[in-house]
């Protein structure tokens, strides 16, 4: 069966930089745009020009540097800044606006003092001055998770009639429930005309950790593009992380929906943001954390290593991971030493291994883990007693 294809739009570099302490000068904007691209993603949020001098220069010279995404710009739907994004990204070879505007009710009532027609006629006047410098404009309904859906369609409708040629639905404060964000967009896909001419893009914050469910539910209902972060990074909670979304969408080929990315440097990608930004991966992180291939249970020790796929859905070496680890620790269990052993070069019988395992585990009571150098000095303990029975 025929797959369609989901676009990866990358904001590591824009909503991922709004981390506090995550701050990156235009060098090391550059070295992980550079590997964005290799990466295979799409589009590369570059940043918000308008906002400093700072990031003007960055989006500029990544425009410069990009040799297959499109680059992004963000604004917001204000003229001054959909000029300066546009002069940021004029050395782009596929140059992106995103301009958008707030269509939740608080939004309006308490951000811009407004009124649901007002809105919408900023919204499309946006898109349509944005769109006499690029003819790629994405538009974003901030709060869109919070939008009554009728509205969201009313306002969507005319930014298309406008020019946009991507519908941005951010569930901006992640509240949104999958089954809600996904019946959002099918929603949109049903009653807004002219949809399909243009690619609906699902942006999901992780406040109550649903990010990457939301992501899925909404191209499983029609949307085409997920915006997405490296590790997840973002404000708050963070954004939908890439390396998730884009293995979930290649283990389950049911979905019938794949990407241009390279699983192979998923690990190595998450390994350099986490070191440029300074920002620290949880080892139970999904994917590309340190425990995300790693096993200590006994039970889990003994079947992995008699058949990988008893306790892991994904080959560590599909996302640039050079293999399974087996910690030891005093849950391991005969099988895991013994196979830690051999690697170490211990060929242990059955009867041997039963009076070591005594040894390693009054050795393991003692520490957390057991290193591998640990086995040489859990032998040398087995063959004094050993020699001393004797």
């Amino acid at each position: 069966m025929s797959t369609e294809k989901v676009e990866i739009f990358d904001t590591t570099l824009r909503d991922g930089e709004q981390v506090p302490g995550c701050k990156l000068n235009t060098q090391q904007k550059l070295k992980i745009a550079a590997r964005l691209d290799e990466l295979g993603v799409d589009v590369i949020e570059a940043g918000f020009p308008v906002s400093s001098p700072g990031d003007f220069q960055s989006v500029t010279e990544i425009s410069k540097l990009v040799k297959n995404a499109a680059v992004c710009g963000l604004t917001r739907a204000v003229k001054k800044d959909i000029e300066v994004a546009a002069e940021a990204l004029q050395y782009a070879r596929k140059p992106r606006i995103h301009t958008g505007i707030g269509t939740s009710d608080s939004h309006i009532k308490y951000k811009f003092n407004s009124s649901r027609s007002e809105i919408i006629d900023r919204a499309a006047e946006a898109v349509a001055y944005a769109k006499k410098y690029v003819d790629d404009v994405e538009f974003y309904a901030e709060d869109a998770g919070r939008t009554d859906n009728e509205f969201l369609a009313k306002v969507c409708a005319e930014v298309v009639k406008a020019g946009a040629t991507v519908l941005n639905i951010p569930d901006t404060t992640g509240y949104c429930l999958p089954e809600d964000y996904g019946r959002k967009i099918k929603f949109l896909k049903d009653h807004v005309p002219g949809i399909e001419n243009v690619i609906i893009s699902c942006h999901c914050h992780n406040d109550l950790g649903l990010a990457t469910a939301n992501a899925i539910s909404g191209v499983a209902n029609g949307a085409r593009q997920i915006e997405c972060t490296i590790n997840g990074i973002g404000e708050r909670a963070g954004n939908t992380s890439l390396e998730e979304v884009v293995m979930i969408l290649r283990q389950h080929p049911t979905l019938n929906l794949n990407t241009n990315i390279n699983p192979k440097l998923l690990f190595d990608t998450s390994k350099m943001v986490s070191r440029e930004m300074g920002m620290y991966v949880q080892p139970n992180k999904a994917i590309v954390g340190a425990n995300a291939f790693a096993h200590s249970s006994g039970i889990h020790q003994d079947g992995v290593i008699k058949n990988r796929e008893t306790y892991e859905i994904i080959d560590p070496a599909d996302v640039g991971v050079t293999e399974s680890a087996i910690v030891l620790t005093a849950r391991s269990g005969r099988a895991a030493l013994a196979y830690k052993a051999k690697k170490m070069g211990y060929n242990l019988t059955k009867l041997e291994l039963d009076v070591v395992y005594h040894e390693f585990l009054n050795f393991a009571d003692q520490k957390k883990e057991v290193a591998d150098t640990d086995i040489h000095t859990i032998m040398e303990i087995y063959r004094k007693n050993t020699r001393a029975i004797a």
